[in-house]
């Protein structure tokens, strides 16, 4: 029954060809427009450490004045040198990552090279086993090259290639900020988006070139900067040339945090560490500290940006009005339809046989307007990377949303099928062959 269900359907196809083209059309526009948008904002808002973004989490303390005026209450995103120090040497038995970023002068060993300026990323080894960044040569450089300010490095496969011509870099040297580094590993193409470990510079863009032991770099020679810098006080430059000013936060601080235990366990070392610190005196406020995994990190910082949820509700209103169009175009189809679907009652045919066949012939109709949308999603998803936003090259649509557009498309037109299939199925037989 259903099969015959399905080749009535068919034929209704051919007997309204303009109805249901301008259906199909409709519901094509609208998924092309919803999926495209829903397809960024699923990118934007995705866990970009899945594999163990609740493990990961982000400290805060609060080391400001308690008179500082327009301090929101939560604590700074980064902390002080002193601070990030202290609780770096505080819990030495689990993975931790300290960093800053800035750019530094780069050039090879060969003679003539020229210079370059690259991206650079300054931590400690704990972050690349924390957020699984993989190797293609090579391996991070160990707790003792922390310690001990070893002039070592890891690069990127981009800089790998430009340099290296893509060949097994290990061991060689470059000349980084006037001081000579081995290189210790290369990196595969690594990038999560967003870049949750450090939103200072904006959370979507290229990932670093270049990864070097955090107190290496403090102590380069040359002074090429910190990264972004929050001071307060008389003296809002302090951190400018000295990164150790206790009024200055600029340091990001990851640690991983297997279970709810350690991470009780952790928050309450966090609030041991701030009432300790308000008892000797740095600390004016009350204890003040935020403990975030990745996901309530990024949310905490509303890194989606709300043009883009905006512009996600408006597309999906675009797809509502297709739909009811649809509907508005289903009903006539229907009716119109009348005389055929009276004499199949006549003949015997029961009201669901008549509200299956129209159900059909609706989620046909959504199918193949999905079908059609694909293209319409890939023609939206192309145009946003045109445009000169942080997040557009990042972008990608994946298979499986793909498969969600075909579905989204044939059930939300079935749903919409039903009113206008049960008109179709009340029509009274004896008043259509009267009519006759």
């Amino acid at each position: 029954m259903l099969s015959y269900a399905f080749t009535l359907a068919l034929r209704g196809f051919r007997r309204n060809r303009v109805l249901t083209a301008l259906m199909v059309l409709a519901v094509a526009l609208g998924i092309g427009v919803a999926m495209s948008m829903f397809t960024v904002l699923h990118n934007l808002a995705g866990n970009p450490l899945p594999q163990r973004g609740d493990e990961v989490f982000h400290p805060q303390v609060d080391p400001r004045p308690a008179d500082l005026p327009g301090a929101r209450r939560a604590p700074p995103d980064n902390l002080t040198y002193i601070d990030a120090l202290n609780l770096y040497h505080l819990d030495q038995a689990r993975q931790r990552a300290l960093m800053s970023a800035n750019w530094l002068p780069l050039r090879s060993t060969v003679a003539g090279s020229p210079l370059r300026m690259e991206t650079t990323r300054a931590t400690t080894r704990g972050f690349f086993p924390m957020f699984d960044v993989p190797f293609q040569y090579g391996a991070p450089w160990s707790e003792q090259d922390d310690t001990r300010r070893a002039q070592v490095v890891v690069i990127s496969q981009m800089l790998n290639d430009t340099l290296f011509g893509g060949a097994d870099s290990v061991g060689r040297e470059l000349i980084i900020a006037t001081k000579l580094f081995r290189i210790v590993g290369v990196i595969k193409p690594w990038n999560p988006q967003p870049h949750f470990w450090d939103l200072d510079d904006g959370a979507y863009g290229a990932a670093a070139q270049i990864y070097l032991p955090f107190f290496t770099w403090l102590h380069l020679p040359a002074d090429f900067g910190w990264g972004p810098m929050d001071c307060w006080g008389d003296n809002p430059g302090a951190g400018t040339h000295n990164p150790k000013a206790a009024q200055c936060t600029w340091a990001q601080y990851w640690v991983q945090l297997n279970t709810p235990v350690q991470v009780r366990t952790y928050r309450d070392l966090l609030l041991r560490y701030s009432q300790q610190q308000h008892a000797l005196g740095r600390f004016q406020r009350a204890p003040n500290v935020r403990l975030d995994d990745v996901m309530q990190w990024l949310n905490y910082k509303h890194v989606v940006p709300v043009i883009v949820r905006m512009q996600t509700w408006i597309a999906f209103g675009v797809f509502v009005i297709c739909l009811l169009n649809a509907v508005g175009l289903l009903l006539a189809k229907f009716l119109r339809r009348g005389g055929e679907i009276g004499v199949r009652r006549a003949l015997g045919a029961r009201k669901r046989d008549v509200f299956a066949q129209c159900v059909i012939e609706s989620a046909l109709i959504g199918l193949l307007g999905g079908v059609v949308g694909l293209p319409l999603v890939w023609l939206g998803l192309w145009l946003i990377r045109q445009q000169p936003v942080s997040y557009a090259a990042t972008v990608q649509i994946s298979p499986l949303l793909l498969l969600y557009a075909l579905l989204l498309a044939a059930v939300a037109t079935l749903l919409a099928g039903i009113w206008p299939a049960w008109r179709a199925a009340r029509i009274a037989p004896a008043l259509v062959v009267k009519s006759l």
